[in-house]
């Protein structure tokens, strides 16, 4: 049996049908053991497919969109969709049924300090309405920094993806007040990246038809059951939060069950980065993108 490799960017519930490739016999059934790994931090998942250590990697459009900015060339094609929406969660201290997004001027929020979570929460901003200066941000690292500094009386309120929001309520330490999804709006947000010439073998069509299995299974299957399936990915969280998690996602209509990266989810993404990434260039599709070998 051949082993594919796998590498995610971050590792999250967020990215749950590459996950369930795995975790639901998927690649399994069409022949593939496997291996999966995170990148290491400040260091892109895209390297991994440049130096062989991976086939497969959990990444974004923007990796692509913003070397091309800089004159860099890309060899790395992204050829599935992961989410067609942010996934990130705003968490208060208490619930606020009547929270709008204008109550973020001067109160201290939790944010990324940079990359596309921030570039994201910024067009939600500007969608919404408000401005992004007028926010105080607390910069303090990475997804389990802010987390802990939560927790620890830091910010009012918290920008997390699932499911740390849903351990925070789980715990009594938060409460959801809003999802940046819906304000961002639809988009190219996460992917799946590989080499050209990989997407020409039998293991990327296997793997291909094990993916369009797991994005159909994570549209159709009960949330708790597919929780069950995962828990062994995710020891450190509630079975019960991840369902609340997976369920939360579902319902966003993050996993639609295509697995091509469509021409206005990447336009979209476009959008936004001129807007709030520095993209100063709308590069053409078929630079970043290429369409998955469905065989």
């Amino acid at each position: 049996m051949d082993t594919i490799n796998i590498q995610f960017t971050l590792f999250s519930a967020f990215y749950a049908p590459l996950i369930a490739t795995m975790s639901g016999g998927f690649l399994k059934d069409e022949g593939l053991a496997y291996d999966w790994s995170v990148s290491k931090p400040g260091v892109s998942a895209i390297a991994a497919l440049e130096d062989g250590s991976a086939h497969v990697v959990q990444s974004t459009l923007s990796q692509n969109l913003m070397a091309l900015d800089k004159g860099e060339s890309t060899r790395a094609v992204h050829f599935a969709q992961v989410n067609e929406m942010d996934g990130f969660f705003l968490t208060a201290r208490e619930p606020d049924p009547d929270f709008n997004w204008k109550k973020l001027e001067g109160a201290e929020v939790v944010l990324f300090g940079g990359g596309q979570p921030l570039v994201m929460f910024k067009w939600a901003c500007h969608r919404a309405g408000i401005d992004f200066d007028a926010i105080k941000a607390v910069n303090v690292g990475g997804a389990a920094d802010m987390d802990r500094a939560f927790r620890e009386g830091q910010g009012q309120y918290v920008q997390q993806q699932g499911p740390f929001p849903q351990q925070l309520e789980a715990d009594g330490a938060g409460h959801v007040v809003a999802q940046v999804g819906p304000m961002v709006g639809k988009c190219g947000f996460s992917s799946l990246a590989a080499m050209p010439d990989w997407l020409e073998t039998d293991m990327a069509a296997a793997f291909t038809r094990a993916y369009a299995k797991a994005r159909r299974y994570m549209n159709d299957e009960n949330a708790a059951e597919i929780a069950k399936s995962m828990k062994p990915f995710f020891p450190k969280i509630d079975e019960a939060v991840l369902a609340d998690c997976i369920g939360t996602y579902q319902n966003l209509g993050n996993w639609t069950p295509h697995v091509d990266i469509t021409h206005p989810a990447y336009e979209a993404m476009l959008d936004i980065y001129q807007y709030a990434g520095g993209l100063s260039e709308r590069f053409a599709y078929d630079r970043v993108c290429a369409k998955p070998p469905l065989a």
